[in-house]
């Protein structure tokens, strides 16, 4: 017994074990709080992989210590030792501009040990796609298994999520045991993907007790104030400057991820200097927001990036879907919609009173208008910054930060305000004509 016992010699370890010690299988079911038929079944090798919680129990009546211990849990978790690794959904578009981050999350998981982490940021700003290029990382470099959940409402084909309802009952992967049984003390990545309003506390905690290789990186609008939750914000990917150098502009995240996905429809495309001003303009007025980028990346089969400027400077949410893409639908207008309604009023306020000014703000700017105590500003800039509604931009005397473009737009709509009847260049809005001089 100096080996690993394979799998199948699991059940003649047990029995092993057992006569050694010198106790019948009704005995040891007593002392291990099994049945009869439990004990049996394993050394009969009806059960080919005894639960973890099951194995410490019998190895606790059979008084294993030390190396014939470790022997005999090794014996009953070698197949899963041996099974392929679980993976997560194949992605099926490349991921441009979060390279970084991307970098950063994988370190922070399978190097600095951190164990719950969330990806926060505005609907359509990239959080699965970034948590899937996380997970396949995870996958392949540290091998570790990793198990995919979107969580809230189930759609066709897609599991419902593990954690459901204010007390935490799971209902994936046969509940909480099930899942705690596939992933035991194997290093694991587990994905909650949308996880807003949908994680149960007590169902984190008991998954991390019982599962010590365990880390989870879940996605939502905002933070959840989880105990231990490391909270990552996701900003818009980063677009020109509003002067841009012509080279500068196209290396830009969010204009390589535009002209990525016009290539797929237009190969070969090439963009003369006054396209690639238009195209520097169209990534400033979306945002850098990455579901816009590829909307308005689809049109542009049948529009110019001039056209298309054009006409979201007169309907500025008429940018729905294409009819082909990659990329989840949705409705710009919904998600800041969504957005500010989960707002509290502080956080309203300031953020409608910053939308009604041009250009980017310091935090004791922000103060001086809204009339605020600095603290109570500078905490409720940084939960903006958080919900990926206001953006850092770059400054040398401190950091600044802007309300989204779009966003602007609603609070504009919200105030009353119209936008110009047509698309002609000449009728476009300061706010336009800024963008794309």
């Amino acid at each position: 017994m100096d080996g690993v016992a394979p799998v199948s010699s699991f059940g003649g370890l047990l029995k092993y074990q057992r006569e050694r010690t010198g106790l019948t299988q009704q005995c040891l079911a007593d002392h291990a709080s099994l049945s009869v038929r439990a004990v049996r079944d394993m050394e009969a090798g009806r059960v080919q992989r005894p639960r973890q919680e099951t194995v410490r129990l019998v190895a606790d009546a059979l008084g294993l210590r030390g190396r014939a211990r470790s022997l005999f849990e090794a014996a009953a978790r070698q197949r899963a030792l041996v099974e392929e690794l679980a993976a997560p959904p194949a992605p099926r578009g490349a991921i441009i501009g979060r390279e970084a981050e991307s970098e950063t999350l994988t370190q922070a998981l399978t190097g600095h040990g951190d164990r719950l982490l969330s990806l926060v940021g505005l609907g359509g700003v990239g959080k699965s796609r970034l948590a899937l290029d996380v997970a396949w990382r995870v996958h392949h470099t540290a091998r570790w298994s990793v198990r995919w959940a979107a969580c809230g409402e189930p759609q066709a084909g897609a599991a419902r999520a593990p954690f459901a309802g204010p007390a935490g009952t799971t209902a994936a992967h046969g509940g909480l045991d099930g899942l705690t049984d596939l992933i035991e003390d194997r290093p694991t990545l587990l994905v909650l993907d949308g996880a807003d309003d949908t994680v149960g506390p007590a169902v984190l905690d008991e998954l991390f007790r019982r599962c010590p290789e365990l880390r989870v990186l879940l996605t939502s609008r905002a933070p959840l104030g989880l105990d231990g939750e490391q909270v990552v914000p996701l900003a818009p990917l980063a677009v020109p400057g509003p002067d841009p150098d012509p080279e500068r502009a196209m290396g830009t995240a969010a204009v390589r991820l535009l002209l990525a996905h016009m290539r797929r429809l237009r190969p070969g495309l090439a963009l003369d200097p006054a396209d690639r001003a238009e195209v520097a303009a169209l990534c400033r007025y979306l945002d850098g927001l990455p579901r816009a980028l590829e909307y308005a990346a689809g049109w542009t089969l049948l529009e110019s990036p001039a056209r298309l400027l054009d006409r979201l400077a007169a309907t500025p949410f008429s940018l729905p879907a294409p009819p082909v893409t990659l990329c989840e639908r949705g409705d710009l207008r919904d998600t800041l919609d969504e957005a500010n309604r989960r707002l509290t009023d502080r956080q309203r306020e300031l953020l409608v009173l910053l939308a009604a000014e041009p250009g980017d703000w310091s935090v004791e700017e922000a103060a001086a208008v809204s009339g605020r105590p600095l603290q109570d500003c500078r905490a409720t800039v940084q939960e903006l910054l958080l919900r990926g509604l206001v953006r850092l931009v770059p400054a040398v005397d401190g950091a600044r930060f802007a309300v989204l473009n779009l966003l602007r737009t609603l609070c504009r709509e919200h105030r009353g305000a119209t936008a110009p009847a047509t698309g002609d260049r000449t009728a476009r809005p300061p706010h336009i004509a800024a963008l794309a001089s």
